[in-house]
């Protein structure tokens, strides 16, 4: 068990969303799709495909910690 009292804690972002390929269905972050295309279907295939669909995620109502001093995650309900 660790010996630090968790007293320098960062607020952690809520996750951004999330986006499904219409072509190989990966489903990826906004911030991962960064050239605009999916970086899987260029990878198999070489074409740049731009197709994507939003998934809708519920807010989880959990706000996340991290530890500054020994980079533990604490969740709070």
């Amino acid at each position: 068990m660790s010996s630090c009292s968790h007293t320098a804690l960062e607020l952690l972002p809520e996750p951004l969303g999330r986006v499904r390929c219409r072509h190989c269905h990966l489903t990826l972050t906004r911030d991962d799709l960064k050239d605009g295309f999916c970086p899987e279907c260029f990878d198999t295939s070489g074409l740049k495909q731009y197709e994507f669909e939003e998934l809708v995620e519920e807010k989880s109502g959990v706000a996340r910690y991290r530890c500054e001093n020994c980079g533990v995650i604490i969740t709070s309900r």
